[in-house]
């Protein structure tokens, strides 16, 4: 029974922290200004980092399964170090959510319930996707080789994409799911189903909120393998994942209108996209130590962040 002690804490975290969200910080349904979207990131992220602390205790006292008899410290670095992967990762994702809400012209008083249920569909698509891995990654010898070569290839592909191309992309994929789904370009309310003359469609909202899940579910599809790199113990790969992406939906607001001034972010993703890579590929023979995979993340992401304002810096000088 002790053994699904930690997956009740973190179940108990994560729906005390959506019902803080939905109940007491966005209960009004206010658009979210900066300084607020500020205070919800310092806090999801405050969150986060303080649970490494639940997972010490955890794996000292023999709380968890703990097949891979990780030490406590192990535990947390690795923990650490997917929260860190998939924030990462994740930076592509607000790009595609700001297209979503422009394309489907989402006023700024609606986006945060979106995003909202976006999460509660990710937590479950995740979960799934989580576990199909874990047990490729458990029966299959040398499916890790073949997750290392996917992350290549989607880390030179990322490289090659232009802007223009994502909203060629996000245009087409609309036009897709409004073949599927009777799709109106109206908004009522925060209903995702209404009524137009006498017939029951579906509101913009439904198609932004269908969007979202759908490239979620795709991005997944990279940063679950990519967490693989680092361990493979399901309640670390779960937790950091699941905080991760609570945490991306204040960052976007946070992020909303400065997302072009951090463009040099993409180098850093391309970065430990190819590190995770290659540390997959090359698991069964070389054990990196987990300081070093954790250093190279948060240097790569502080060098990104450091080139982008450097570089917007340079321009408005020019201007």
């Amino acid at each position: 029974m002790e053994q699904y002690l930690g997956w009740s804490i973190l179940f108990a975290h994560v729906f005390l922290l959506l019902g803080l969200d939905f109940f007491v910080f966005h209960r009004k349904n206010k658009p979210t200004n900066n300084r607020k979207a500020v205070g919800e990131t310092i806090f999801f992220v405050a969150n986060a980092l303080a649970f490494s602390g639940v997972v010490y205790w955890l794996y000292q006292q023999g709380l968890m399964a703990n097949s891979s008899q990780l030490t406590p410290s192990q535990s947390v670095v690795k923990y650490l170090s997917g929260y860190f992967i998939e924030l990462s990762l994740s930076v592509d994702n607000l790009f595609v959510i700001a297209i979503i809400f422009a394309g489907y012209k989402i006023p700024a008083q609606y986006q945060h319930r979106l995003l909202f249920l976006g999460i509660l569909g990710a937590i479950v698509f995740r979960a799934i996707l989580i576990s199909v891995g874990l047990v490729l990654v458990h029966q299959i010898h040398g499916i890790t080789i073949v997750f290392g070569l996917f992350l290549l290839y989607t880390a030179l592909k990322m490289l090659k994409k232009e802007e223009l191309h994502e909203e060629e992309d996000n245009y087409n994929n609309r036009k897709g799911l409004n073949r599927y789904f009777n799709i109106s370009n109206k908004i009522d309310g925060h209903k995702l189903r209404t009524t137009i003359d006498g017939k029951k469609v579906f509101t913009a909202l439904f198609g932004a909120l269908l969007a979202i899940e759908f490239t979620d579910l795709l991005f997944a599809l990279d940063s679950i393998p990519a967490i693989f790199a680092i361990t493979s113990d399901p309640f670390l790969v779960f937790s950091s994942n699941i905080f991760a992406i609570m945490g991306l939906r204040s960052l976007y607001f946070f992020l909303a209108d400065m997302l072009e001034q951090f463009r040099y972010l993409k180098y850093s993703v391309f970065a430990i996209l190819v590190f995770v890579s290659v540390k997959l590929m090359t698991a069964m023979w070389v054990e990196l130590p987990e300081w070093f995979s954790l250093l190279f993340i948060v240097i790569s992401l502080a060098l990104g962040i450091w080139i982008s304002i450097l570089k917007v810096k340079d321009e408005k000088e020019q201007h």
